[in-house]
C-alpha cells in the first residue's frame, strides 16, 4: 500500500513538474514572422519618447538621454533591479541583437539566451504595441551612441531570484493581446489610448498591485503606493484629477507643471523628459483619453502619524 502511495504520489509530482515546466516556457517571436519591412526612424524617435526609454536606460547622473548604457537602480517589493544597457555597444549593450531578439524582449518579455525577464521590464504593456513601432523603436536605437560597461546583476533573493518562475507571473498576468481600437471614438482617442497603454506603461506606476505584483485591474490607473517603496503614486483617474482639464494635463505633460503651480517630482521628473519631446497631437491625444477614463477609487492612502512630542 505504501509502495502505491509513494508511486502515485511520484506520479503526480511528474505531471506538475510537467504542467509548470510548460506553462513557463518563454514565448519568443520567430524572425520569419518579421516580414521585410522599411524602418521609420522618425516613428522609432517618437516611440522612443512614449516608452520613456532614457528614464530607465540612461546611464545615471548625466544629461545626455542617449546614452542607454544603464545602471539606474530600481527597486520594489521583490528586490532591487538594475536597468541594463540597452545601447548598440556589441559586447555590453544590444549591438548583437537581431530584430526578432529586440521584438521578443519587448513584446514576450524573452531575452535573446531564452530566458524570462523580470517584470521590471514594463512588456505586461509593451505587448499591447504594434510590431513595427518595435521594429521603428530597434532601428532608432542603432542610430544612438555605442556605450561600453556592463551592468551589474539584479539584487532579488530567493525565490524571486528564479527567472522560470516568472512564466507563472506571466500565465497569470500576460494576455498577449493586441491593443483593439474603440469603434465608437475617434481616431485622436484612439492614439491617446494606444500611447497610454502601449508604450506609455502608465498604469505600470499608476496602478495598486496585489500581492504577486500584478496590477489590480478595477483599479487600474487608481494609484497607490510607489512600487519603489517610498510615496504615494497619484490616482490620474477623473477621481483624483478632478479639478484638471484635458488641457491641464497635457501641459503638465509639456512642463511639469500642475494648475496650481507645483511642479512634477521624484520619478516623474524623468517622465516629463520623455513626454515633452512628444508632439502636442500626441500629449493632447494622451489628455483626451486620461480624462476619459471612469472615475474609480485607489486603496486608503496612509495617514501620517503625528509625533506626540510635536507642538503642532
Amino acid at each position: 500500500m505504501l509502495r502505491r502511495i509513494l508511486l502515485l504520489a511520484g506520479l503526480a509530482g511528474l505531471i506538475g513538474f510537467g504542467v509548470f515546466w510548460w506553462l513557463t516556457i518563454p514565448a519568443t517571436v520567430a524572425a520569419s514572422a518579421l516580414p521585410a519591412y522599411q524602418p521609420n526612424l522618425a516613428n522609432g524617435l517618437t516611440t522612443f519618447n512614449a516608452g520613456g526609454c532614457s528614464s530607465c536606460h540612461a546611464v545615471p547622473k548625466q544629461d545626455d538621454r542617449t546614452r542607454l548604457g544603464g545602471g539606474l537602480a530600481i527597486p520594489s517589493p521583490f528586490g532591487t533591479f538594475y536597468a541594463p544597457n540597452i545601447s548598440p555597444d556589441p559586447n555590453d549593450g544590444i549591438g548583437r541583437w537581431s530584430e526578432a531578439d529586440f521584438v521578443t524582449a519587448v513584446m514576450k518579455g524573452t531575452s535573446p539566451a531564452g530566458t524570462h525577464y523580470f517584470p521590471a521590464f514594463p512588456y505586461t504593456s509593451y505587448q499591447h504595441a504594434r510590431v513595427n513601432d518595435v521594429r521603428d523603436l530597434f532601428a532608432y536605437l542603432k542610430t544612438l551612441p555605442s556605450v561600453a560597461g556592463k551592468v551589474r546583476d539584479h539584487d532579488v533573493p530567493f525565490p524571486f531570484n528564479i527567472r522560470r518562475n516568472v512564466g507563472v507571473w506571466k500565465f497569470l498576468f500576460m494576455d498577449g493581446k493586441p491593443f483593439v481600437a474603440d469603434a465608437s471614438r475617434s481616431a485622436h482617442w484612439y492614439r491617446g489610448a494606444y500611447l497610454v497603454n502601449s508604450f506609455g506603461h502608465c498604469a505600470e506606476c499608476h496602478s495598486p498591485r496585489n500581492l504577486l505584483g500584478g496590477i489590480i485591474t478595477s483599479q487600474r490607473f487608481a494609484g497607490g503606493p510607489n512600487p519603489e517603496g517610498e510615496g504615494w503614486v497619484p490616482n490620474i483617474t477623473p477621481r483624483g484629477l478632478s479639478d484638471w482639464s484635458a488641457k491641464d494635463v497635457a501641459y503638465f505633460l509639456e512642463s511639469g507643471q500642475t494648475p496650481d503651480g507645483d511642479s512634477a517630482g521624484g520619478s516623474m521628473v524623468r517622465v516629463i523628459r520623455n513626454t515633452s519631446q512628444l508632439s502636442t497631437s500626441d500629449r493632447d491625444a494622451i489628455a483626451e483619453y486620461i480624462k476619459s477614463l471612469p472615475p474609480v477609487d485607489g486603496p486608503p492612502k496612509p495617514t501620517r502619524k503625528t509625533d506626540k512630542t510635536d507642538p503642532s
